[in-house]
This record gives C-alpha cells, sequence and structure tokens, in this order.
C-alpha cells in the first residue's frame, strides 16, 4: 500500500488549506460588512471573498472529500469505532458550513448582508472548533 502515505498527505494538505479558508472568510466578511456598500473597499471585498471562496475554499473542500473517502472505500477506516462517525459528521458539519459561507459571501456579492460584523466574529470559530474535533477523534480516538 505504497500510495497511501501518498493519499493521506494530499488529505492532509488538502484539509489545511480548506481550513484556512474557512477561517480567513468570515474574517473578510467581518470587514466587508463594516465597509460601506458600493464603495471601493466594499468592492474590493468582493473580489477577495470570491477569489478565497471559489479559487481556494471550494476545490481544497472537494480534494479533502476526495482523498478523504479514497482512504474510506479502500477499507482503511474501522467504523466499528466511534470516532470515524464523530469525525464524519464533523465533516458534514464544516461541509454545511461551508455552503452556508458562500450563501453569505453570496448576500455580500449582491449588496444584501444584513448581518452585523459581529455575528461574523462568532461564526469564525465554528471550522476552528470542528477542526479540533476531527484531530482529537484521528489522533487521539477517544471512542
Amino acid at each position: 500500500m505504497w500510495w497511501y502515505d501518498w493519499i493521506k498527505a494530499l488529505h492532509v494538505i488538502s484539509v489545511l488549506a480548506w481550513m484556512a479558508g474557512m477561517m480567513y472568510l468570515p474574517r473578510l466578511f467581518v470587514y466587508h460588512a463594516e465597509a460601506q456598500v458600493g464603495s471601493e473597499k466594499s468592492e474590493t471585498f468582493k473580489v477577495m471573498e470570491r477569489r478565497l471562496y471559489r479559487g481556494i475554499t471550494t476545490p481544497a473542500m472537494v480534494a479533502t472529500w476526495v482523498f478523504g473517502l479514497a482512504m474510506v472505500f479502500h477499507g482503511l477506516i474501522d467504523w466499528s469505532s466511534i470516532w470515524p462517525w464523530v469525525k464524519a459528521a464533523s465533516v458534514v458539519a464544516l461541509s454545511g458550513i461551508h455552503g452556508f459561507y458562500g450563501r453569505l459571501l453570496r448576500d455580500f456579492a449582491n449588496d444584501r448582508n444584513r448581518r452585523p460584523s459581529r455575528f461574523f466574529r462568532m461564526i469564525n470559530e465554528l471550522p476552528f472548533v470542528l477542526a479540533i474535533v476531527i484531530v482529537i477523534m484521528v489522533i487521539v480516538r477517544p471512542f
């Protein structure tokens, strides 16, 4: 199984890129929410958000799923334990947050954001909390 280490490495690399985008995008939303609609600053944030989401975060999420499922389908996960189920649920939740960020991005792109910057500061923590759960499940395997 010489390929296993390659799949695992590519999976970790894609997770790192995905998480970087998932933690940076809400920070951009914080500053965008504080910018005047139609201002040069607001228009710049639109470009930055779109490029981050479509150019880095979404492809990284897809790669994470592809490499993760490659390991699953090759029977490398012991599903009789609880930890892979908790990890899988956390990854599904993180994917849902990714989709939610996409909706927020569309709101900003169409100048329809009605949420305060404080909201974006709070949701900025969600991906990191899920990342903590995922890492503990994979490394410690407490269940």
